[in-house]
C-alpha cells in the first residue's frame, strides 16, 4: 500500500482523518489497525454516495480529464503514472488558476492577504 509509505515518512498531526470510499481495501482490519497505530481516524463515505466527498470526486474528475484521458498509452510504467499524478497535483495547487479564486491558484489564494 502506497499510503503506508506516505504516512510513515511524513509528519501527521494528531487530528488527522483519512477519508475514503467503501472499497474493500479500506474496510480491511489490517488497514484500520495500521491507521490506529499512527493515530489516524478512518472515515468512509456512505455506500454509493459520491456527494459525501464531492470536492475530491470533482478534483479527480478534473485530473483524469486534463492529464490522463487520451494519454493512457504514454505512461510506460506505474512509476511514470505515479510521477505524472504527483506533478499534476503540484500544478493544480500551485499554478492552475481558477476564476472562482479571482484568477489565482489555490495556494496563492490561501496565502494572499485580503486585508
Amino acid at each position: 500500500m502506497r499510503i503506508r509509505f506516505s504516512i510513515v515518512t511524513k509528519a501527521v498531526n494528531t487530528n488527522t482523518i483519512l477519508h475514503s470510499d467503501q472499497g474493500c481495501q479500506y474496510q480491511h482490519d489490517s488497514y484500520h489497525r495500521f491507521l490506529e497505530s499512527k493515530g489516524i481516524q478512518a472515515s468512509m463515505s456512505r455506500k454509493g454516495n459520491s456527494q459525501d466527498n464531492g470536492r475530491m470526486e470533482s478534483f479527480f474528475g478534473i485530473l483524469k480529464s486534463e492529464m490522463f484521458y487520451g494519454y493512457e498509452k504514454t505512461f510506460k510504467s506505474l512509476n511514470q503514472l505515479e510521477q505524472a499524478i504527483i506533478d499534476y497535483i503540484d500544478y493544480y495547487n500551485n499554478k492552475r488558476i481558477k476564476i472562482k479564486l479571482k484568477g489565482l491558484s489555490s495556494v496563492q489564494y490561501r496565502t494572499k492577504s485580503f486585508g
